[in-house]
């Protein structure tokens, strides 16, 4: 037997669809409710401008 024979890559790759499987499984009621349509989500977005006790006037 050797040491990385094809039975090891491939049990590795069903582990990781497995884990992924679950993981998609257990976090997707989380990830739904946070999904928002694009015309929602889109929203103008204005830099706050400074306050009057910022500005500096030279005399």
């Amino acid at each position: 037997m050797t040491l990385f024979s094809p039975d090891l890559y491939r049990n590795f790759a069903i582990g990781f669809v497995a884990g992924t499987l679950m993981v998609g499984a257990a976090s997707f009621d989380h990830i739904s409710d946070l999904i928002s349509p694009p015309a929602q989500a889109a929203q103008s977005f204005e830099a706050p401008q400074p306050s009057d006790d910022f500005w500096v006037i030279e005399e």
